[in-house]
């Protein structure tokens, strides 16, 4: 093995976004020994997150690795260089942000899902590209519903479930995360990308994750580990499990989750 691909939230930090604790807040470090199994074994280790660069980039600085995917796909950063998977949406005078924001669609979906749908506060500021909501939609419905008013250049990435939440939300019986990004940017390409820049084989890496929009990435690596608690909060992502072959199901949440996934990998066990 020469590459891990991890998501952050809900699978490599536990309660508070803590490296430290696990998925009920208790100390636990096994994340901290899955990064330091690869580390010893020469495995690099590239975060894939929904949050902005900065976030992404210290939280890789201090794994001490170089490269690093943020904003669910839309950028992948290797040794210091940018590699955007935004189409034609590109960085300038406007962040990708802003010209999403001038298209109208944000506020349309915002119309369209009052009472199901809503910024997630306060994270949703400062974002370079992707627009962060919060609430519990169809991903694949959404999709429809923008190509059907022109926005065939964006789509709704489900990442997964969220503990916060207004009490406009309150009656939803669990609220997910959501970006609304350029539709070429996804964590899967972006970890193609990553993974032919580096001459990585597909049978060379893998990857950890709690979303479905983590599990697409199954599609580019030799094995693909969905944390414990990813089928807790979700159970239908079995359903999505069946389109690949190389998917397993960690025993462990969380870090720990992470911790079986690599000294599996490491091992060559599944």
């Amino acid at each position: 093995m020469r590459c891990v691909y991890v998501d952050l939230d809900g699978t490599l930090l536990g309660r508070g976004a803590s490296l430290l604790h696990d998925g009920q807040g208790n100390v636990n470090i096994d994340g901290i020994r899955a990064v330091q199994a690869c580390l010893r074994a020469d495995v690099e280790v590239v975060l894939m997150s929904g949050r902005r660069r900065v976030q992404v980039f210290e939280d890789a600085r201090l794994l001490g690795q170089r490269s690093f995917i943020f904003e669910a796909g839309a950028c992948v950063v290797l040794d210091g260089e940018e590699h955007w998977l935004t189409g034609d949406l590109m960085p300038g005078e406007q962040s990708i942000a802003e010209q999403i924001e001038r298209s109208g669609a944000p506020a349309f979906l915002l119309e369209q899902y009052e009472g199901r749908l809503e910024y997630h506060e306060p994270w949703h500021v400062e974002r370079e590209v992707s627009h962060l909501f919060r609430g519990l939609v169809e991903a694949a419905e959404v999709d429809r519903l923008l190509a059907e008013r022109g926005h065939h250049d964006l789509r709704l990435v489900d990442n997964g479930v969220v503990n916060r939440r207004s009490q406009a939300l309150a009656a939803l019986p669990h609220v997910r995360g959501y970006h609304l990004v350029p539709v070429g940017a996804s964590k899967a390409a972006a970890v193609a990308k990553h993974r032919r820049m580096r001459d990585y084989a597909r049978e060379e890496t893998f990857a950890v994750g709690d979303s479905r929009e983590d599990l697409a990435c199954a599609a580019e690596v030799g094995a693909f580990w969905l944390v414990a608690n990813a089928v807790a909060h979700d159970p239908s992502i079995r359903e999505a499990m069946a389109a690949h072959e190389n998917v397993c199901v960690a025993e462990g949440s969380n870090g720990t989750g992470v911790y079986e996934a690599v000294v599996s990998a490491l091992m060559g066990t599944e």
